[in-house]
């Protein structure tokens, strides 16, 4: 039986591009900031980072960096995504509240339910974060950001194994 992998995306800031490259590419409207976006795959208890897309633009949807990074994986592979996620195919999300009406409770309780599993790729975000280099504006040169952050998620990886064998 395949392990239904957990998804989320998390936003990091960075130095506002120079005049050669347009400004707006990397504009995120809902950080109000230049950032870079960055994907995380775990397993279903957060034991083990299974993919990272690192560096896309801000403004790029979390439901298009998962369409992108599902090429990687088999296809009857499933995902647990969160709300950004929902319309994705094989890809359980918590339903929305309908516009102007109440949730029934059932669902509610269904939501939390998924929520609680999801909880665990939010606690790999985290360590991830940890280092003051993948949380704070990053300032270095953009073509070292991908090399950066592997070597972050390298040394989380390392990390959670510590913490499994112990």
């Amino acid at each position: 039986m395949e392990l239904e992998l957990i998804v989320d995306s998390s936003e990091q800031s960075r130095e506002r591009p120079k005049e050669s490259e347009k400004p707006e590419k990397y504009y995120s409207g809902k950080k109000k900031n230049n950032t870079f976006k960055n994907q995380i795959i775990t397993t279903p208890k957060g034991t083990e980072i299974v993919d990272v897309i690192i560096g896309e633009r801000g403004p790029l949807s979390d439901i298009n960096l998962l369409n992108k990074q599902r090429e990687n994986f088999k296809d009857n592979q499933y995902f647990q995504g969160d709300k950004a996620d929902q319309g994705a195919e094989r890809t359980s999300t918590p339903k929305k509240k309908p516009r102007k009406k109440e949730m029934p409770e059932e669902i509610k309780e269904k939501n939390q339910q998924k929520v609680q599993k999801r909880i665990f790729v939010e606690h790999v975000i985290r360590l991830l974060k940890i280092f003051g280099i993948a949380r704070e504006r990053f300032r270095l040169k953009e073509k070292s950001y991908e090399k950066v952050i592997m070597v972050v998620c390298g040394l989380v990886k390392l990390r959670i194994g510590a913490l499994i064998l112990v």
